[in-house]
């Protein structure tokens, strides 16, 4: 019986990409770096699952150091330039430059309505998830959500199973009576790792992606409702007791 849904945050639940590129090259400006992502850079980017860990793959691709302007050491200056762009981000969510995706609303409300539990599981830090979804659904948005786990509480990041073992752990559910919901390759493998069936809304940053072992690929989750979730879990093939 489907008890649980467990939904990914970043170009999951809202199409977050272009807001996190922009507050990436926000902070690479107020540092004083001559960095510039664009879209096809970042989008090979995402592969790093992690906003310090990006921008330290970024650096150590580039073969030398960029010029010290703080005195810093590498950690130090990700560090540093990961708050300013976390603040970024936080303005730009605030600003309204993020929308939920398109039935996301929708379905999270029907779900809690149907006596569903929901969780995050997710690879991105508290303020990120609480600017996004204060914005969305109220102060009160918490509430809405029996676990969060995310970057601090699941130091190993996607495609490792870390985040959603934990999520399963606090709900307190075996994995075949859970959904996850994942928009990219490394969140649909960190979910199979941990047993769940996903389904997977790719959008424009990984469109491109291997989702082999997908449970459904879908363009959204405008449509989708628990009747037909529930109806769908039902035909999933089930491991013998």
């Amino acid at each position: 019986m489907l008890q649980a849904l467990i939904f990914d945050v970043d170009g999951t639940l809202a199409d977050t990409e272009m807001a996190h590129l922009a507050a990436f090259n926000h902070a690479f400006a107020e540092m004083g770096l001559d960095w510039h992502w664009d879209v096809p850079l970042y989008t090979r980017l995402l592969a790093v699952s992690g906003g310090k860990e990006r921008i330290q793959a970024y650096w150590l691709s580039l073969g030398a150091l960029p010029k010290d302007i703080s005195g810093s050491g590498m950690q130090e200056t990700i560090t540093h330039l990961h708050e300013i762009k976390t603040a970024a981000y936080e303005q730009a969510v605030q600003d309204g430059a993020v929308q939920m995706r398109p039935g996301v609303l929708a379905l999270l409300s029907a779900a809690s309505g149907a006596g569903l539990q929901l969780a995050i599981a997710t690879t991105t830090s508290p303020v990120n998830i609480a600017a996004l979804l204060r914005q969305a659904m109220g102060a009160d948005w918490k509430r809405h959500f029996a676990v969060i786990e995310d970057a601090s509480t699941a130091p190993r990041k996607k495609p490792d199973p870390m985040v959603y073992q934990q999520t399963l752990s606090r709900l307190g559910l075996p994995a075949p009576h859970c959904l996850a919901f994942e928009d990219s390759e490394n969140g649909l493998r960190a979910a199979l790792g941990a047993g769940l069936a996903t389904v997977v809304t790719p959008n424009d940053f990984t469109a491109e992606h291997d989702f082999k072992g997908a449970w459904r690929v879908l363009p959204s989750l405008q449509g989708v409702g628990v009747a037909q979730l529930r109806e769908w879990h039902a035909l999933l093939p089930r491991s013998p007791a």
